[in-house]
């Protein structure tokens, strides 16, 4: 693309490769500049290559673009780097890091330094033609979400880099039956404790874990290896750390002048200004550079609701309406949909899933019906209604079927994905394990049953770390997963209950090929609540189905008759309360014979033994 299209792009809000233009540029002749400061008198590139005097290299305005340029023949690659800017109105000098830096010092140092061209040769040409080809919303998808800091560490407690990640998370993942895996925001942040979600390089992947041809030999190994890879990225919200992007210029430049739109309260942080074409195109041009560069498979956007809603977590009075009058973010609308459209038409195959935690219409339909045009969101109603329902004791559950079932009334209005995320786990919530009622073995049963309803309910599954053995305690990202738990037979058997679910997740068509598509469910019983047993049906495009049984109680069932659709020999293809999973081997022998005979509108029947606190699935052999 030529120069002045760059800019003109850039300041209309359509560079979505704006990286290119703007940031640190090395060359054989040294290191090209550009920032975006409309509102400074003076700019400066200071670094370790000039003593970090801004005399020596003072920046050219380029037009009226309010991007400042300079071309230093002594920066080299590594070399560190800032902007001093100088504000025209109020003459404050400001030292700012570069918004497009592709790299940073380790925290707590926050200069940029000079990132030399990737050196990394790709492998997985045949892994990015067969997702461009891949019918996602047919196909199972199931994710491992990872913080990677903390899933596991050397002894000293330092964390592992991507390399050794890649030898030991790969072959777990692949392992353990996950189609992908999630990385909490791996762009670079200064505080631990914000996980990433407090971004500051938005183009620069966090020194923590090693450079940014280690992540790119991690994403490489991860395809190789047939797993697909997800980064969450945060265009919600910013820190409102001096050296980064707040009041970049002086002014409020990336956020909104108005704390009424620009402040997040809960979170100290800035909320970006949508409707500012040079915003736009730095956010679009951040996904567009983790998809294009890295190969990422996809983004999850985190905290949507937040960026919808004008009131979001504000009360009267402390919020703008927007043009109409109303509560929307009309700019931010606009933002997500031209993102989606862009990541959907540049990267096929990619997926966009949206983290929205209200009943906002169309969230993952397409922008040309009016959609939001995600490719999915997170059932975060099913995931709190499930949650509930499994903290209570058992003997109340009757009283509260309709929490499990209530789902499948709204299941096909948007594509699910149904999560255990890290949320949930954290600020004194406790484990997934911690949630469970009962004793020892009834709080391992119900996880057990917990893992079996994710996986056989329609929807796309995410499990945070840890979920699948059942870490006991809050996960904390200071320390590694207990993983020394996997020494009891109770969490080993967790975990083979979650490998085994998770194939039969991926390689049964009747499980996920419908997960969209209300044809691919049937409730068989929902009514029982004395009993709390739901009993279902999950068909494939093909034909193909299975027959769901499950027991959210203590107490087995015997001789319990439900309908099937059609007479013969169905063999039990999983039952969580095996002993292989740390359960109490209660069954139905491997097989069952259905016989003809019309029962609950259905032509065949069958008499099951339901397990305490566990789920059946049979198939017809």
């Amino acid at each position: 693309m030529h120069h002045s299209d760059a800019l003109y792009l850039f300041n209309e809000g359509r560079n979505v490769q704006a990286y290119r233009l703007l940031g640190a540029h090395p060359d054989q002749d040294g290191t090209v500049f550009r920032v975006w400061a409309p509102n400074a008198s003076v700019v400066a590139v200071v670094g370790d290559f000039n003593g970090w005097q801004g005399e020596a290299h003072r920046m050219q305005a380029l037009g009226a673009s309010g991007i400042w340029e300079l071309r230093v023949p002594e920066a080299a690659p590594h070399s560190l780097y800032r902007f001093e800017i100088t504000n025209r109105h109020s003459g404050d000098v400001l030292i700012k890091s570069d918004p497009y830096g592709r790299g940073f010092e380790l925290r707590p140092g926050s200069a940029a330094y000079i990132v030399p061209p990737s050196g990394h040769v790709w492998g997985d040409a045949d892994w990015l033609q067969r997702r461009a080809a891949w019918d996602w919303q047919r196909a199972p998808v199931n994710i491992y979400e990872i913080h990677a800091g903390s899933w596991m560490r050397h002894p000293d407690g330092k964390p592992y880099l991507w390399r050794e990640l890649a030898e030991r998370l790969i072959p777990y993942a692949v392992e353990q039956g996950y189609t992908h895996l999630e990385l909490l925001p791996v762009t670079e942040h200064p505080l631990d404790e914000s996980w990433g979600y407090q971004t500051t390089g938005y183009f620069a992947p966090t020194a923590r874990y090693g450079s940014a041809d280690d992540l790119r030999f991690f994403i490489d190994a991860c395809h190789q290896a047939g797993l697909g890879v997800l980064l969450d990225w945060v265009p919600g919200h910013f820190p409102q750390d001096q050296w980064a992007l707040a009041r970049y210029d002086g002014t409020a430049l990336y956020e909104h002048e108005d704390p009424r739109l620009g402040l997040h309260v809960d979170w100290g942080t800035h909320i970006f200004n949508y409707g500012r074409h040079e915003v736009r195109s730095f956010l679009l041009s951040s996904a567009h550079w983790w998809l294009h560069e890295f190969h990422f498979d996809g983004l999850r956007v985190d905290a949507v609701a937040s960026m919808l809603y004008l009131d979001y977590s504000r009360q009267a009075g402390e919020w703008l309406p927007n043009k109409h009058g109303g509560r929307e973010n009309l700019e931010a609308i606009d933002f997500l949909q031209a993102l989606n459209a862009m990541v959907h038409a540049e990267f096929p195959g990619a997926l966009t899933i949206a983290e929205e935690s209200t009943a906002w219409p169309m969230v993952s339909r397409p922008t040309y019906v009016g959609g939001l045009g995600f490719s999915m969101k997170w059932n975060m109603g099913w995931m709190n209604d499930s949650l509930r329902y499994f903290h209570r004791d058992s003997i109340h559950r009757r009283w509260h079927h309709d929490e499990l079932t209530f789902g499948q009334v709204y299941a096909y209005s948007e594509n699910y994905v149904l999560p255990f995320s890290h949320d949930e786990v954290v600020h004194g919530k406790g484990s997934l394990i911690g949630k469970m009622p009962g004793d020892a073995w009834q709080r391992s049963a119900n996880l057990r049953l917990l893992l079996a309803w994710q996986a056989l309910t329609p929807g796309k599954k995410l499990m945070f770390m840890g979920g699948e053995f059942g870490q006991v305690r809050e996960w904390s990202e200071a320390r590694e997963l207990d993983w020394g738990l996997l020494g009891d037979v109770a969490h080993s058997g967790l975990q083979r209950l979650s490998g085994d679910l998770n194939r039969l997740y991926r390689d049964n068509p009747a499980l996920h090929t419908q997960d969209f598509e209300s044809s691919g469910f049937e409730w068989i019983d929902c009514h029982d609540s004395a009993h709390s047993v739901l009993c279902w049906l999950r068909w494939g495009r093909d034909g193909s189905f299975v027959v769901i049984a499950v027991n959210f109680t203590p107490v087995p069932q015997t001789a319990y008759r439900i309908g099937v659709p059609r007479a013969g020999r169905y063999v039990e293809i999983l039952n969580s309360d095996s002993g292989y999973y740390g359960g109490s081997n209660f069954g139905n022998g491997g097989a069952i014979e259905a016989c003809e005979g019309e029962w609950m509108n259905r032509p065949a029947n069958l008499e099951i033994t339901l397990p305490p606190l566990a789920a059946v699935v049979l198939q017809l052999a």
